[in-house]
């Protein structure tokens, strides 16, 4: 199978011909029709992540998927063959099994969902991993979620999706972009003003929240700063691992996030997908021998979610 693999930290990923992997107990295979780039992946090629997840190489990359169940492991009843899927590779370590792939390979019962009637794969492929960090960022800030919220790296693949959901919570969303592009995109998904992060983006909160602001969802930028723009008692939400005590802040609740990709999480994910609730503002759709540019355009910034058709 065509697959794209890393075969060491810190060296450019590539396009190989692979074994098809094989599910192990508790494990499924997935034909795989749609995936979408993600910090992780950027992330493990930087070798960022080389002593937190157990690994051998090569490694196949790519942690969402969407497709269909080809086999099922030995003890597997929660899914049939021909069954479609999504959701995030669930795996005791990295290797064969990744998303950038013909087929892969996950748990069957965490990080797994079956796709309802109506939703297409393409947009399955890419909610797994950031429309569940997003979720749970979102429900961390509490009440919060329902006042004044400045989101940081709004534009990239976890912002645009917190940025629907705050919205739909009635929160007066801020959010960071650095272009008309990507402000006016913002704004369509539902932030009630856009500011540029380049140009004292600290100046343009505080003018627009004297007071300051309930929480900040950080995903970009510097989380110390950042801190400075919350009123007391108020939170910041972030992916990013921040500790306490790196902050200056010692009023406002610091909110770790990682994302939990439970099946019932996942099945509200599709729903609201499925019934026009939120929407994914896809970029651009990457080919298989395209994956490289992918990574790049994702550290480059690029806004919006990368998608990656693997038909």
């Amino acid at each position: 199978m065509r697959a794209f693999v890393l075969d060491d930290f810190g060296v450019p990923p590539r396009l190989a011909e692979m074994p098809v992997p094989m599910p192990q107990t508790g494990e499924i295979q997935i034909h795989v029709q749609a995936s979408s780039v993600n910090s992780f992946d950027s992330m493990l090629v930087a070798g960022w992540l080389k002593t937190m997840y157990p690994h051998e190489f090569p490694v196949v990359l790519g942690k969402d998927f969407a497709g269909t169940v080809t086999k099922l492991g030995k003890g597997v009843d929660e899914f049939q063959v021909g069954d479609r899927v999504f959701g995030v590779v669930v795996r005791p370590r990295l290797t064969d099994g990744g998303g950038f792939a013909e087929y892969a390979i996950t748990s069957a019962s965490f990080g797994v969902a079956t796709v309802p009637e109506g939703l297409s794969l393409d947009v399955a492929g890419v909610l797994g991993l950031a429309g569940s960090t997003a979720a749970v960022a979102v429900d961390s800030i509490g009440e919060d979620a329902e006042g004044s919220v400045l989101v940081s790296g709004a534009t990239g693949g976890v912002g645009v999706f917190v940025v629907q959901m705050l919205a739909a919570r009635g929160a007066r969303v801020i959010a960071t972009a650095a272009s008309e592009a990507g402000a006016d995109m913002v704004r369509e998904l539902g932030a009630e003003t856009a500011v540029d992060y380049r140009d004292d983006m600290s100046a343009r909160v505080k003018k627009l929240r004297p007071s300051g602001v309930d929480a900040v969802v950080h995903l970009a930028g510097d989380a110390v700063e950042l801190a400075e723009l919350i009123v007391e008692g108020g939170v910041l939400a972030s992916p990013m691992h921040i500790e306490p005590m790196q902050m200056r802040r010692r009023d406002i609740d610091i909110q770790s996030v990682t994302a939990q990709p439970d099946r019932q999480l996942l099945q509200w994910l599709a729903a609201e997908f499925n019934r026009g609730n939120f929407r994914v503002p896809a970029t651009r759709t990457y080919q298989f021998d395209e994956l490289g540019e992918a990574l790049s355009d994702f550290a480059s910034g690029k806004t919006g979610k990368l998608a990656v058709a693997l038909r």
